[in-house]
């Protein structure tokens, strides 16, 4: 059943813990968005474990099937996961794409949109390949397979507008004549300021939070912060777009909890689990300020009834 929290705040629980038995003792139907980056499958280890690329649809689905179990039937699942390539050779594997079948296919999720986050920080990499024979280029994008319970998930792109360019600025001022454009679209007298423009689905974010509090903090205690980072606005991002204030946010794969920071932000309940104690007891540098005082009541198990549900 679901444990003890190492930290938590007024809107929040981090658990360490192996989250798919943890998953097991919450609630059916109880979470809005599960949101997550996993780790890949590279064809080196990583120091955080990640499975190889010919095991990880196995390794992953059962977490899959939680999470399907517990999301409401308006909820979003997004997976943010990053390719890899074969090793010993100049090809790109199809591990993330196999996971994406087999997660619509076996568990019975749905596709809802493919997004892409662009990481012009990204170094160029595998050196064999980019920087020493010079015959691919570098690896700057992720996928982020966002996926849900049923067609019609929860969801709206009014919450995340991007800011009008100047141009679009210039003619939302001076109006638009009704017309059709030469790529067939047509353009009614409908047009009008809608307050920013619709996003894509590609996101572009660096990942170079060198001055950030979390890192600044982890330098000054002499802590090793967690190696595989995503910036707060990846999730901030789908979390605006997928849920209402109040909902509640899963990841099971925290990390150093960049999604519990992102749900503070937005004002969203959030639950994060990390089997890997020293990441998550870094990660408390996320919410210096916030962290309330574990209340007394959490000494003692909670009764049967309410172990179900965290909130």
């Amino acid at each position: 059943m679901p444990t003890k929290p190492l930290y938590e705040t007024k809107l929040g629980r981090a658990h360490v813990a192996n989250s798919l038995p943890f998953m097991a003792g919450l609630e059916a139907a109880s979470v809005n968005l599960a949101f997550t980056s996993p780790p890949y499958a590279l064809h080196f280890k990583k120091e955080y474990g990640n499975a190889n690329q010919r095991d990880y649809v196995e390794w992953f689905l059962p977490f899959a099937r939680e999470v399907h179990r517990l999301l409401r039937d308006d909820g979003s699942f997004v997976i943010d996961i990053g390719g890899a390539w074969t090793p010993g050779k100049p090809t790109r594997s199809l591990y993330h794409f196999d996971l994406l079948i087999a997660l619509v296919r076996e568990v019975g999720f749905y596709l809802a949109q493919e997004f892409y986050w662009y990481n012009p920080a990204k170094l160029p990499s595998p050196a064999e390949w980019v920087t020493v024979r010079k015959i691919r280029v570098k690896d700057a994008v992720n996928c982020l397979w966002w996926l849900s319970k049923t067609p019609d998930p929860k969801a709206d792109n009014q919450r995340v507008l991007n800011e009008y360019s100047p141009d679009m600025r210039r003619l939302v001022k001076r109006g638009y004549r009704a017309k059709v454009r030469p790529s067939g679209h047509i353009i009614t007298r409908k047009f009008t300021d809608r307050g920013g423009s619709i996003p894509s689905n590609l996101l572009v974010h660096g990942n170079n939070d060198a001055n950030g509090r979390y890192l600044e903090l982890c330098k000054l205690n002499n802590i090793k912060p967690h190696p595989a980072r995503f910036p707060v606005q990846v999730p901030a991002f789908f979390i605006r777009f997928l849920t209402d204030s109040g909902d509640l946010v899963l990841d099971p794969f925290a990390g150093s909890n960049t999604t519990g920071e992102a749900c503070e932000r937005e004002g969203r309940k959030w639950i994060s689990i990390e089997n890997h104690s020293p990441y998550l007891e870094a990660s408390r540098f996320r919410f210096e300020g916030e962290l309330a005082r574990l209340p007394d009541r959490l000494a003692e198990p909670a009764p049967r009834a309410l172990q179900t549900s965290l909130f």
